[in-house]
């Protein structure tokens, strides 16, 4: 937007202006004033515009509701239209089952069979006398749940007797099971799965143990998870960096994140100022893996990186990022899909401003993401999905393209407004947003790599910083395990446990010990 040109002008000048406008005798040098004036208008409004859209934005970030979905928007933009501002409480009453899961839903409980304690399966029936009891193949159900700390301490007193003539002393043998070290692998998995996976940081969780009496410092627990990471789950993290690089489809984007390390080594003169955390979700067959990388490089080069382990014969993978640069691997060694999520949030973010437009462009793309939702339901080849969108979603698409070019070649829209961006945007990336309309299994958004990144946005928001690149690498590891099991519908406290304890095995055949395969390596008695 080009600032306008200064015109010092004053309101007994202005005043004389309007009437020589009214009786159309203009002076020399009126026009430019007049033209400064209207350029002065247009700028004033557009600033206010774009300052009101990132108030908004930053508004509904903070307080707003966490949804874009169309009904919601705009029913919020019609409040604000309003005059009320009033955030709208959670709605009335629960969703329909909200809060109640099945006894079948808890996986993991122990099951405890009660008989009747006076009848049996095949009795007379002591109502009617009559009748023989048969037993009922859906038994009722209790679900009772059981609090403790997260890390629980046994303590076993070996009990010694002492010869009074010889002296010799005798030692209680401690149970089989026991083992040799002060700290499972359990405890590892835990502190792994407060940490990474829920974002608890380590000293919350001295707390929280110090508070159940089963006292752990801070520095301990990190003693715990570096020598867990460095058992089972480094080797189990490589190999799944190598099968992602394999991947059909590769989602990637990154976060800001802090090491203290290398924030420290950063000087004026460093080209990279600040340091990042990379989350990618790459689909390889029928398993999604997702991976973290800490440091001071971007998400494309992190790609890069990754790519360096594809094997030579694979077709180049299909890329879903957002349209920044710094998303992109060199030489661009990927077909690139652009996110159309975030093609249609800057239609959201001005929905207030442009309720009419907004709509119209929320609804094309809904439509797209309704045939997409068909594909799913129908459980579609990528090919046969592709054919479907081209049916579907592509005169919509081309609908949407021919509307968004009319706006701004008619002048409906002033380019410089944020809705004038928002098209521009569009317009811009329109090959990449629409890769699904010509290449099979190309995905829409880049919506799952986003949400796993909010794993590591949790763990920045609650423990700040990692002191170290090795502590950061270390994060990597579990979370990348841990979130790779979650995408999977695996247990990822399981997982983490049979990594440690088969740890020869994992290192000799990481392959075998993959999220989705690993129960199938395990010996009989421990599966």
């Amino acid at each position: 937007m080009k600032t306008p040109k200064l015109i010092e002008i004053k309101p007994a000048e202005v005043e004389a202006l309007l009437e020589r406008v009214e009786k159309e005798a203009l002076q020399e040098g009126d026009y430019e004033i007049i033209k400064g004036l209207i350029e002065a208008f247009v700028y004033i409004s557009q600033s206010l515009d774009e300052r009101t859209t990132v108030i908004r934005r930053l508004l509904r970030l903070i307080f707003g509701a966490k949804t874009e979905t169309r009904k919601k928007l705009f029913e919020i933009a019609a409040k604000q239209e309003e005059g009320d501002d009033k955030e709208e409480s959670s709605s009335s009453g629960k969703k329909p089952g909200h809060g109640r899961n099945g006894a079948d839903a808890y996986k993991k409980a122990e099951r405890i069979k009660i008989p009747i304690q006076d009848l049996k399966a095949g009795e007379r029936c002591r109502e009617c006398s009559k009748g023989k009891l048969y037993p009922v193949k859906k038994s009722g159900t209790l679900v009772r749940f059981v609090g403790m700390a997260p890390l629980a301490a046994k303590i076993y007193d070996l009990e010694k007797l002492r010869c009074n003539l010889c002296g010799e002393v005798f030692t209680a043998e401690p149970p089989e099971n026991v083992g040799n070290e002060k700290y499972d692998e359990t405890a590892g998995a835990m502190i792994a799965m407060l940490k990474y996976g829920s974002g608890m940081p380590f000293h919350r969780i001295e707390k929280l143990q110090e508070s159940m009496g089963v006292p752990l410092p801070a520095s301990t627990q990190w003693d715990i998870v570096e020598n867990a990471a460095n058992k089972g789950p480094h080797p189990a993290y490589r190999e799944l960096v190598r099968q992602a690089a394999q991947g059909e489809v590769i989602h990637n984007d990154d976060t800001p994140a802090k090491i203290l390390e290398v924030i420290k080594e950063i000087s004026e003169q460093s080209l990279r100022k600040g340091t990042f955390t990379t989350g990618m979700v790459s689909t390889n067959g029928d398993n999604k893996i997702a991976l973290f990388f800490t440091g001071t490089k971007h998400a494309g080069e992190n790609m890069t990186e990754l790519l360096k382990h594809r094997q030579t014969e694979l077709d180049p993978p299909i890329q879903m990022c957002d349209a920044l640069s710094r998303n992109l691997p060199d030489n661009l060694q990927t077909i690139l899909a652009n996110c159309l999520t975030h093609g249609r949030r800057n239609f959201v973010e001005v929905a207030h401003n442009f309720p009419e437009e907004t709509a119209y462009v929320i609804d094309q793309i809904a439509a797209v993401y309704k045939t997409d939702e068909t594909a799913r339901e129908q459980n579609l080849s990528p090919q046969e999905r592709l054919n479907l969108h081209q049916k579907e979603s592509g005169p919509v698409m081309e609908s949407l393209k021919s509307w968004c070019s009319a706006q701004l070649e008619e002048k409906k829209t002033e380019p410089n407004s944020s809705l004038g961006k928002a098209i521009a945007y569009m317009l811009k990336h329109w090959e990449p947003l629409t890769l699904f309309l010509r290449v099979p299994g190309a995905p829409l958004d880049n919506n799952i790599c986003e949400r796993i990144l909010k794993k590591a946005i949790l763990h920045r928001k609650n423990a700040l910083f990692f002191k170290t690149e090795h502590g950061a690498f270390i994060g990597d590891i579990f979370m990348s395990l841990i979130h790779t099991c979650n995408l999977g519908g695996v247990n990822p406290f399981d997982y983490l446990v049979a990594l440690q304890k088969h740890s020869p095995e994992v290192f000799k055949n990481p392959g075998n010990w993959m999220p989705w395969n690993y129960q199938a390596a395990l010996p009989p008695n421990d599966s």
